[in-house]
């Protein structure tokens, strides 16, 4: 079983249209919504798959009650903290080049007693998990240090973790020592302060988090794949992808696949490729399933190209 704990949680409407024309009155050829927050994501993808997941999140207001019925709705149990803030509502346009352009609120703020609440929770709902992924911003009102507290509860426990987080967050979780880290490459060349030009870059980077704490790093490089850095080896995913429609919730369901995966070694690094490679050709923040997954289009090596320029370098 994997439990997901998403502090941030949202309900995430998708509009596709043909340009995001700024001043316009623009007329949508779909849309959707989903349940959003990258734990919630990691959760639908882990159900997609046949697996056992519980979504921990605060609850609040009618937002937050309609987001906990999608989820039910989609067969995941959810473990709802009330809060007295309204659960926040985010907006995504896409356009037929794959360009997405994101609104997301900021969220409710929550009190010293809904954060205890949200911690306790945790404690209470881990036991028999295989791994709990903690996933997302902090809202308002939770200290950069939330996480880090979450990381040293959850190993006295015996439980092992993910987390998913950047910026002040992820640097004062990382003396806790997470099992595995994932950033994506703006989030890696922020935690490290340097820019990241090559994959080679990203490599170096990731070890610098490993010798911070982090017991491994799963980095998504965007369209050039992902790299998995730990105690076994130095490893490279990429996949072949004919087009992107929606990268939305791309980064969630690769973890999904490698926590799915056993969350290590180079198999659960071509499961992480193989979902987040499925998931940019679904619409919206649609996670994969069995049968959209393309193993074949995977390829993983030992042999990191570290001269390869990334695609998108992060300044």
């Amino acid at each position: 079983m994997i439990l997901t704990v998403t502090p941030n949680p949202s309900l995430d409407r998708t509009y596709e249209v043909p340009a995001l024309d700024r001043g316009a009155v623009l007329r949508a050829t779909a849309d959707r919504i989903d349940p959003g927050g990258k734990g919630v994501n990691v959760s639908r993808a882990v159900a997609a798959a046949g697996r056992r997941t519980l979504a921990l999140l605060p609850v609040g207001g009618a937002a937050g009650a309609a987001l906990a019925a999608l989820l039910e709705a989609e067969g995941i149990e959810v473990a709802g903290v009330p809060v007295a803030g309204q659960t926040r509502s985010n907006i995504a346009v896409a356009e037929p080049d794959g360009t997405l352009t994101k609104i997301n609120a900021a969220g409710p703020e929550l009190s010293a007693a809904e954060s205890d609440a949200l911690l306790n929770a945790v404690g209470e709902r881990s036991v028999g998990a295989d791994w709990i992924a903690c996933c997302g911003s902090l809202p308002r009102g939770l200290a950069p240090e939330w996480y880090a507290e979450l990381v040293a509860r959850a190993h006295r426990a015996g439980a092992r973790i993910a987390l998913d987080t950047s910026g002040p967050s992820l640097t004062a979780a990382l003396r806790e020592r997470p099992d595995v880290v994932k950033p994506n490459a703006e989030e890696l060349a922020q935690a490290v302060g340097r820019p990241l030009a090559t994959v080679g870059d990203a490599v170096k980077a990731a070890g610098e988090l490993r010798s911070r704490g982090a017991r491994a790093v799963l980095a998504s490089l965007g369209a050039d794949g992902q790299l998995l850095v730990g105690a076994e080896g130095t490893y490279f995913g990429s996949a072949r992808v004919a087009a992107v429609r929606s990268n939305v919730g791309a980064g969630d369901a690769s973890l999904a696949g490698f926590l799915g995966a056993g969350g290590t070694g180079v198999a659960a690094l071509a499961a992480a490729v193989a979902h987040g490679a499925a998931a940019v050709r679904l619409p919206g923040s649609q996670m994969p399933a069995p049968p959209d997954l393309d193993p074949a289009a995977v390829t993983t090596t030992g042999d990191v190209p570290l001269d390869r320029p990334l695609t998108e370098p992060v300044p």
